[in-house]
């Protein structure tokens, strides 16, 4: 059986996404790798074992594009108004608050917000599947 152990990304600006991530999503780094050309950085924080990793190219000279296949990263909280007033608090953008209902029932309250390099980030409370 296979075991999901780290997204990747690549980022152009190495330490504003250090920064953000760390504001949105209090990961630390876990480990990293510096080479002849490149930077391999490992974040993670202490709710789990997944990884991201963070893929920094020392001579890219503009910002990445994703193309029309990129989708997102999820990241489950306690609270969702309470992690978006934190956010905001801090400088950050994110967007309103959605809730999608299936038969009735509360299946998810969510938000996303794009980090520096445009990559989308949602923020599911935990709630139903999300956990």
């Amino acid at each position: 059986m296979a075991k999901a152990i780290h997204s990747m990304i690549r980022v152009f600006n190495l330490d504003r996404s250090l920064q953000f991530y760390k504001t949105a999503l209090d990961l630390d780094i876990a480990d990293r790798f510096d080479f002849d050309g490149f930077s391999l950085v490992y974040l993670r924080n202490e709710e789990n074992d997944f990884e991201l990793e963070l893929t920094h190219n020392h001579s890219q000279e503009e910002p990445y594009t994703h193309g029309t296949g990129y989708g997102h990263l999820a990241a489950c909280v306690d609270n969702v108004k309470e992690t978006r007033e934190k956010l905001i608090s801090e400088g950050m953008e994110p967007a309103e608050i959605k809730e999608f209902f299936r038969e009735g029932s509360l299946l998810a309250r969510f938000f996303f917000m794009t980090d520096p390099d445009g990559y989308k980030i949602e923020f599911l409370e935990k709630l139903n599947r999300y956990r």
